[in-house]
């Protein structure tokens, strides 16, 4: 895959994400009530919002020459942690999702073809290629907080809809296959909480096929519980 084609396919599912993301604001109710157990739709957009504004960083690092700081995990059990990202009007949320996405993009051309690539041009990287991180921040962990929460406001459909459409999508861009396997991943996700077990033992199957690094996802998420109950999880790892 040339630079061109790998900056085009990220630059078209940070834009998906993206635009879930304003659909499900312009949805959703004013004032939607919710707990650290059960996200609203304004609180997860912020989370998915200050995560991408943590890779705008690093590009910019990355740009500067320089070393990002260290972002701490979130507690997303955390009553604190929830009503932190609840406490913001909902215009500003929405328009710092709009902004952060496209700075987002914006950082992605300002980086080389090698810094994407190439980690071991910046040692804190840890190994990890800077493409995928993009692609980590800017579209599965924001997809799979938005499959999320339909599944907890009882939308199973549309967290099946939004999976099934970001796993096409990863797919018709021809995203190299880590990225088309977090897809998919998301998408076995859905389709656990959909109730479709064998479907999503199928799909998990072929995401670990196309990134093996989601292994490690499937054993501890609660989303996969009931395949790993049923024995479906060892025998997706099997296959």
């Amino acid at each position: 895959m040339t630079g061109e084609q790998l900056r085009g396919a990220i630059i078209g599912l940070l834009g998906f994400a993206a635009a879930e993301e304003q659909m499900l604001l312009a949805a959703a109710p004013a004032g939607e009530p919710g707990d650290s157990e059960c996200w609203a739709a304004l609180p997860v957009i912020a989370h998915n919002t200050e995560f991408k504004r943590q890779q705008v960083r690093r590009l910019q690092a990355v740009r500067l020459g320089q070393v990002p700081p260290e972002f701490p995990e979130v507690d997303h059990a955390s009553a604190e942690t929830y009503s932190g990202y609840a406490a913001r009007p909902a215009d500003e949320v929405a328009e710092d999702s709009r902004r952060v996405a496209a700075e987002l993009a914006d950082g992605l051309s300002s980086v080389s073809d090698d810094d994407l690539r190439d980690p071991s041009r910046h040692p804190w990287l840890r190994g990890r290629q800077l493409w995928l991180q993009i692609i980590v921040r800017g579209f599965w962990h924001p997809t799979g907080h938005l499959g999320g929460y339909y599944l907890a406001h009882a939308r199973p459909d549309r967290a099946l809809a939004l999976a099934m459409h970001g796993a096409a999508t990863a797919g018709c861009l021809g995203a190299p296959p880590p990225a088309r396997g977090m897809a998919c991943y998301n998408l076995a996700c859905a389709q656990a909480g959909a109730n479709l077990p064998d479907q999503a033992a199928v799909t998990l199957r072929e995401a670990i096929g196309l990134n093996p690094d989601v292994r490690a996802n499937a054993l501890r998420d609660p989303d996969l519980a009931a395949l790993r109950a049923s024995g479906r999880l060892d025998a997706a790892f099997a296959s």
